[in-house]
């Protein structure tokens, strides 16, 4: 599915730490470390959308070296702990799809915000695609970013009154202030 050239952590070729771990003192790194992992991973690949169903099928999770799979359950566990800090909610109500935010929707909105006032952009109406494929967005941190996620990180600047959405059927953009 995803490849990468990725130096993984030891943790990653250690067995048991493909087992959630019973003492609770080892489990609490233990989950720190898949939760340090799946970010790292993600931002490496660029996944912003991981399926639990599927999840078992791509490297981070299936290390096919040591013959060691992370159970769907501890997945799903492992996302629920990413979603406390705000780095992942669930996509559809079964929680089978979730997006993963490497940088919270806030820190996406601050990072596009800075970039817009950087290139004096307030005022101006800007696409969707312009703010995330735009040959101008090149090199930045949000640069390809997953589309439902700009439109989160957006709708959290205009929380902030710095931009307004349009949604409508045939025109979407923002309006920064």
């Amino acid at each position: 599915m995803v490849e990468t050239d990725m130096e993984w952590p030891w943790q990653y070729n250690f067995p048991p730490f493909f087992t959630l771990q019973p003492h609770p003192e080892t489990r609490a790194k233990q989950v720190q470390a898949w939760k340090a992992l799946i970010l790292d991973y993600c931002k490496r690949c660029k996944l912003y959308l991981i399926d639990v169903r599927e999840a078992g099928n791509i490297p981070l999770f299936n290390n096919t070296t040591i013959n060691r799979k992370l159970q769907q359950d501890v997945i799903i566990s492992l996302l629920h702990e990413l979603q406390k800090t705000g780095h992942a909610a669930p996509v559809d109500k079964a929680k089978h799809r979730w997006e993963i935010y490497w940088h919270t929707l806030e820190e996406w909105a601050s990072m596009v915000y800075d970039y817009i006032s950087s290139q004096r952009m307030q005022g101006s109406v800007v696409t969707f695609y312009e703010l995330s494929q735009g040959e101008d967005a090149q090199g930045e941190e949000f640069y390809e970013i997953h589309h439902e996620v700009l439109i989160k990180a957006l709708q959290a600047l205009e929380k902030e009154r710095k931009c307004e959405l349009i949604l409508s059927d045939e025109d979407q953009g923002v309006k920064f202030f």
